[in-house]
């Protein structure tokens, strides 16, 4: 048993196909809103390729039309798991576009239900970040930041510890302001994203986000803009081991 499955998502933004086409066809750009360590080998008989903890994909390229469309995505599994990818870019009049994307596949096994609930999550927040970073820092590349936290027994006063180190209230909503302190400096942000999974907040320098992960743990899934920190891992790692110690 398993199901197809597709997602659309419309993010409208005030940037140009160009801008557009930079931050989803590119190593660097898309290092700057989804997950891990990215690269593109450009071009129609190219490919995008994901490095993020022990899942490093390299998805072959399936439509390269610079500044339109881009897609790519896995072939099928044994059991005919895939999932792909595709983007399209609709220009408006005043410099602002349309980016459509479409992620579609399929899930096998009687659990598709659960993972597809779990790709939406995810989906929501990637999609989300990306349309943060193409209003508030287009043109600009980030350094990911990927470390996991200390594992969780207890999901709901986890979020609660986080929401606490966050100085935000129990139930946050977008636009709620937020004050933490790493490594010493006090930064401040707005609550841009917020699901059952995951917390996203953007600040002047970064986007930063919270996730449960599946191993079991907090997961910092970060793009810093203008690391203050020489080693913001060490950084983040240590205030998530404060943050949700036992």
């Amino acid at each position: 048993m398993g199901r197809d499955f597709e997602v659309r998502h419309d993010l409208p933004v005030e940037a140009t196909p160009e801008e557009i086409w930079a931050a989803i066809a590119t190593g660097p750009g898309i290092d700057s809103w989804f997950m891990g360590r990215n690269e593109v080998a450009p071009g129609p008989d190219g490919a995008v390729s994901t490095v993020f903890g022990g899942y490093a994909p390299t998805l072959p390229i399936t439509a390269w039309e610079p500044g339109r469309r881009l897609a790519y995505g896995e072939p099928p599994d044994a059991d005919g798991r895939f999932v792909a990818y595709e983007f399209l870019i609709e220009a408006r009049a005043g410099g602002s576009a349309v980016l459509r994307t479409v992620t579609s596949g399929f899930l096998p096994g009687d659990d598709w239900a659960d993972e597809f609930e779990a790709m939406g999550l995810g989906l929501a927040l990637f999609y989300g970040t990306l349309g943060e970073y193409l209003t508030w820092f287009r043109g600009r590349t980030a350094r990911p930041v990927t470390v996991f936290g200390p594992p969780v027994a207890d999901w709901p006063r986890a979020w609660t510890a986080l929401h606490g180190a966050l100085g935000l209230a129990h139930d946050p909503r977008p636009g709620d302001p937020v004050t933490p302190t790493v490594g010493g400096a006090a930064l401040t942000g707005t609550v841009y994203h917020v699901s059952a999974h995951a917390l996203g907040v953007r600040t002047p320098d970064a986007l930063l986000r919270f996730v449960r992960g599946f191993q079991g743990s907090m997961l910092a899934m970060h793009h810093l803009f203008t690391p203050t920190e020489p080693d913001p891992d060490a950084a983040w790692r240590s205030w998530l081991d404060r943050t949700f110690a036992a």
